[in-house]
């Protein structure tokens, strides 16, 4: 995939998942799963992929689904970015 590597990354980065974010792979869940990604973490997230990869992300298309795995958000960068 595309910008797995990348917003695995920028993930870590945001986070601070420090080596725990080295083992997250497409599947990981991420929603739910990472403790420390909360409601302000997931704005914080949000505005370092616009920056990073100069995307625009609106209100509606942030859902469950976009956040579910480290492999649905890549996906969903590289339909914007596209």
């Amino acid at each position: 995939m595309k910008y797995l590597e990348e917003v695995k990354n920028l993930l870590t980065d945001v986070l601070h998942l420090g080596p725990a974010g080295a083992t997250l792979t497409a599947d990981s869940p991420l929603l739910g799963s990472l403790p420390e990604l909360d409601s302000m973490a997931v704005v914080t997230l949000i505005g370092a992929l616009e920056e990073q990869f100069g995307i625009m992300v609106d209100d509606d298309d942030i859902s469950a689904s976009t956040f579910a795995t480290l492999g649905s958000l890549a996906a969903f960068v590289a339909a914007r970015a596209g």
